[in-house]
């Protein structure tokens, strides 16, 4: 085994189901990484904690690690909170290289993902061009990032022949999922799709369902249906192998275009140049109290 290790990075979550999934997809990737040494680590409520990842890693004889975000977008936790925990690692481990991959984005292997995700929902009862699709996204305060979900609702909608597509976030962005879908149900469409855009389980994928069921209640003549987010989908697992890959050969840049801490963005002028900070202290490794097995 080379001297080079792989560091899957993932938010974390108050709900063990979350942290779950992400250990099943961690496992589920380590084949297909057979020349590198492998573990897992969380910015916030559960163990190991980034740093502990690192740690390990680096106790095992790592030289160089290849972070990779376990997350769909770059909003705070890839702009910020993640190159905080690698820069924090560097300074006290200055023989360690440390190279942070891009997100996960907007990438074609995701798509397809997500269009399995939608058809192995909607069947064929309905055609789908009497369908409308609702993609939710978790929601930042970071407009680059919520404008993702709206560029990836359009490709599925053309994509896939649907009928028409809405976005909807389940927290700090609008419109809100239970405001989405009331005003979705108003355009005359036999059957509603409601798409977490999610890697994995946890409180808001659970709230956006039950808040689904709700509004349905609400319209009976409307189907309305609940798919899968992406989890363990062959195509999530070779997105993050192409990370590893693309990393492993160069140093990727994100893109900074319209990045908020880089850029000045209308609205958010105040966040040029913000200084690079963690903001988890307070919750890093609380939370499931579990310790996770380490993926060797």
């Amino acid at each position: 085994m080379s001297g080079t290790a792989v560091l899957l990075c993932g938010h974390g979550s108050r709900d063990p189901g979350a942290i779950e999934e992400f250990e099943l997809a961690a496992a589920a990737l380590r084949p297909r990484l057979p020349e590198f040494d492998f573990t897992t680590g969380y910015l916030e409520f559960a163990r190991p904690t980034i740093r502990d990842g690192l740690a390990l890693l680096a106790g095992r004889g790592a030289q160089r690690i290849l972070a990779i975000p376990g997350m769909l977008f770059a909003a705070s936790h890839v702009k910020n909170d993640l190159p905080w925990e690698m820069n924090s690692f560097i300074a006290d481990n200055p023989g360690i290289a440390v190279h942070l991959s891009r997100d996960l984005g907007i990438d074609p292997k995701l798509l397809h993902a997500a269009a399995d995700r939608i058809a192995a929902a909607a069947g064929s009862r309905i055609p789908l061009s009497e369908t409308l699709l609702v993609v939710v996204g978790r929601g930042t305060n970071d407009p680059d990032a919520n404008s993702n979900i709206s560029k990836l609702a359009r490709m599925l909608w053309e994509g896939l022949g649907l009928g028409w597509a809405e976005v909807a976030f389940s927290g700090v962005a609008h419109p809100r999922v239970d405001v989405a879908l009331m005003r979705a149900a108003t355009l005359g469409f036999r059957r509603i799709i409601v798409f977490p855009y999610f890697l994995f389980t946890g409180v808001l994928v659970k709230r956006i369902y039950a808040q689904t069921d709700t509004v349905a209640a609400l319209f009976p003549g409307i189907e309305f249906v609940k798919a899968q987010y992406l989890r363990d989908h062959e195509g999530v697992l070779d997105a993050f192998r192409d990370r590893v890959f693309e990393l492993d050969h160069g140093q990727p840049a994100m893109n900074c275009q319209l990045c908020k801490y880089r850029t000045q963005i209308v609205g958010y002028e105040q966040d040029a140049g913000m200084p690079q900070t963690g903001h988890h202290h307070h919750v890093r490794g609380i939370g499931t109290g579990g310790h996770h097995h380490h993926h060797k």
